[in-house]
């Protein structure tokens, strides 16, 4: 389990391709302090086990499932990855509740500036806006962050001066695609709704601005 906090940015050493998946390894120095083969690690919000490791980075197998359904595949020798140890309990979470299983790819639509900080617009399929709210919470390439608005194809976020710095999301273009996550807990009160009959399976509601105003709860 993460808080979607971004520890450091490590960036892609090697890439070692097999029938079974691929073997990347990680130049970090931040999370390698008390990081011993087993552990978790979230890398671009993807949960990895430490497979090897040494004074100066780290190897984790990935499996041809996570290539398939997240961005992991598309990194290159160079590519910059958001990295984050795995959450002790006795500790503050900054985030929320991230549990490293990507639900699925978005794909960054917009990006401007307003004030200090940026806006990202991300195109995200069902199954993730499914558990979209306005103020709500979503992890983008492993990091926590809060939904300013929901729409029936998209979700726009904002990134601080401060999360720019420390993510690879201050480099996202318009195009590239991010791992999404959604909130863990959405979808545990969806589902026990759902057996309940009091939520219909797979609803097309999008739980946007307009619709929390038209039931007064905003």
């Amino acid at each position: 389990m993460f808080a979607g906090i971004v520890e450091e940015m490590g960036a892609v050493k090697s890439l070692e391709k097999t029938v079974a998946g691929t073997r990347l390894t990680i130049l970090a120095r931040l999370v390698l302090d008390d990081l011993p083969i087993g552990a978790s690690i979230s890398v671009n919000g993807a949960c990895l086990t430490i497979v090897k490791r040494d004074e100066k980075a780290f190897a984790a197998d990935v499996s041809s499932e996570t290539l398939a359904v997240t961005n992991l595949g598309k990194l290159a020798i160079g590519s910059p990855v958001n990295l984050e140890r795995a959450m002790k309990l006795n500790e503050r979470i900054g985030g929320h509740l991230v549990a490293g299983h990507v639900d699925g790819f978005g794909t960054v639509r917009e990006r401007h500036q307003e004030g200090n900080g940026t806006t990202l617009v991300v195109e995200a399929p069902p199954e993730v806006l499914r558990y979209c709210i306005v103020k709500g919470s979503i992890t983008v390439d492993g990091v926590s962050l809060t939904i300013n608005d929901v729409t029936g194809r998209s979700f726009s976020v904002m990134i601080i001066p401060h999360t720019a710095k420390m993510t690879t999301l201050s480099i996202r273009q318009v195009g590239e695609t991010v791992n999404l996550e959604s909130d863990v807990i959405g979808k545990y009160v969806a589902r026990l709704l759902e057996e309940r009959g009091q939520l219909p399976p797979k609803s097309d509601i999008v739980i946007d601005r307009e619709y929390l105003r038209k039931r007064g709860l905003i």
